[in-house]
């Protein structure tokens, strides 16, 4: 009993919220296409179009001068299924129109984007120089150069180790032995 009330005091607000959105129906449909521009590039996606004689469709690039599909920088789309793109490079700051026409001559949608100048330069990345000697791998990676005395050293605590490891299972005791 509990668990109706709620549900029928949650639906009111959600049809609140959906009946215009259903009224609306196709004339608030959203384009078919998705446009985003980043630096001098331009980039269109869309997942209207389907494959026919081997095309997927063609995007066109149009500026506010030119107004048919024709006079713009025109691309052919690529993609699979699922998601066909289309982009340019080294497109002027303005703005543009970006219409994609599908191979079945269907127009998949028309969406306005703007270009805006680069004034921010790209950064940049020093070089770093190599090592004059490269790595030590011999000497576990170490860039240090070691002396003479300090090897010695080492070579003698290393000589020490196996003499007293040797010594010390060479006095153990034997197992005992029945005879």
């Amino acid at each position: 009993m509990r668990y109706i009330r709620l549900l029928s005091r949650s639906t009111a607000p959600l049809a609140a919220v959906a009946l215009p959105l259903a009224l609306a129906g196709p004339a608030a449909a959203v384009s078919g296409i998705s446009v985003s521009a980043f630096g001098t590039n331009v980039s269109v996606v869309t997942s209207a179009c389907a494959l026919n004689n081997g095309s997927w469709g063609t995007a066109s690039l149009m500026s506010s001068r030119q107004t048919s599909f024709t006079q713009g920088r025109q691309v052919a789309l690529s993609g699979t299924t699922v998601s066909q793109s289309a982009a340019w490079a080294g497109v002027a700051a303005g703005t543009y129109t970006v219409t994609v026409r599908c191979s079945n001559g269907v127009s998949a949608g028309s969406q306005v984007v703007t270009v805006s100048a680069s004034t921010t330069p790209a950064p940049t990345r020093a070089a770093t120089p190599a090592p004059s000697r490269g790595v030590a791998g011999g000497l576990g990676g170490a860039t240090r150069d070691y002396g003479t005395l300090t090897l010695g050293v080492g070579a003698a605590l290393t000589g020490s180790a196996v003499i007293a490891g040797a010594w010390f299972l060479r006095r153990r005791p034997g197992p005992y032995r029945r005879h």
